[in-house]
């Protein structure tokens, strides 16, 4: 709020739903997180690349990429480019 008060431009915060922890825990596992860190770091020209850059089995990687860009946790350019340029994914979870 106080950078918009100064002028500064501000990227709205965007948000992703889960219907529950379930289908979270399915699309975030270990080995996609590893994948998003990846491509946080450094956005990659193909699944291919990354899945070289990870040391993985292609059809792996792109299972993993296809998985997480329906889910929105992944941004595709025209061109085939991937990245996932967000600092942070934080969870709240409702009882």
């Amino acid at each position: 709020m106080h950078r918009v008060e100064r002028g500064e431009a501000v990227e709205p915060e965007s948000s992703i739903n889960f219907a529950d922890w379930e289908t979270l825990a399915r699309t975030l596992t270990g080995k996609r997180l590893e994948l998003l860190r990846q491509l946080h770091r450094q956005p990659t020209a193909s699944v291919r690349a990354l899945a070289m850059a990870l040391r993985r089995d292609y059809s792996n990687v792109h299972a993993d990429v296809q998985a997480l860009t329906e889910a929105g946790l992944i941004e595709r350019s025209e061109d085939g480019g991937l990245r996932a340029e967000y600092d942070g994914i934080q969870t709240r979870i409702a009882l």
